[in-house]
């Protein structure tokens, strides 16, 4: 009875632990978001790239490096917006356990290579709510130099947290992933670039 007693004292702990921290995450988004957004040109840069993919052969590593924003020590590349689950989310540059307390982080790729992996907490206000994305549904990337890209759901799986090929093999233009509850799977959406 006692044991009873204390695991669910312990599973009433972690619950609200982890509100407060999605409600933390939450505000960073708000606070970081408007910030990020009045630091894009008037006029966004329309470079070759953006037109045509150049073929790995040719690539040079300034050609395919993201421009970044540093917003209070932290780079961000640009915002992700799913006007389905009514989220904007500002995107940082790399990813570790401390960024992803703040704000969806680019896990590998870019846009210019398509081949972009961003990752989040499965925070409501982060990718907490991905699962819901049907087939068809619209994403917006706007990166640092005003570059609006668009992007539809090809595909929703759940994978396995070894899976990191099926995420990062560059089949996709766009993948967005987060852990299941509980951090035993990866919900992972996978994207194709609109032709615009």
């Amino acid at each position: 009875m006692a044991l009873g007693s204390l695991l669910m004292a312990a599973a009433l702990l972690l619950f609200v632990y982890n509100r407060i921290q999605d409600g933390r995450a939450g505000q960073s988004v708000v606070d970081i978001l408007p910030r990020l957004v009045e630091q894009l040109p008037e006029q966004p840069v329309q470079p070759e790239l953006h037109e045509q993919l150049i073929p790995p052969e040719l690539r040079r590593p300034q050609d395919l490096k993201m421009t970044e924003m540093v917003i209070d020590g932290d780079a961000y590349i640009g915002y992700l917006s799913i006007p389905s689950l009514e989220l904007e989310l500002p995107i940082l540059s790399d990813w570790d356990y401390d960024l992803l307390q703040k704000a969806p982080c680019r896990y590998t790729g870019s846009t210019k290579t398509d081949d972009l992996v961003l990752m989040a907490h499965n925070f409501d206000k982060h990718f907490g709510r991905i699962a819901d994305l049907n087939t068809g549904d619209l994403l917006y990337f706007t990166d640092m130099d005003g570059i609006v890209h668009a992007y539809t759901v090809h595909a929703r799986d759940v994978l396995l947290p070894t899976a990191i090929e099926e995420m990062t093999s560059g089949h996709f233009d766009l993948t967005l992933f987060t852990c299941t509850y509980g951090g035993k799977s990866r919900v992972t959406i996978c994207c194709d670039r609109l032709e615009t």
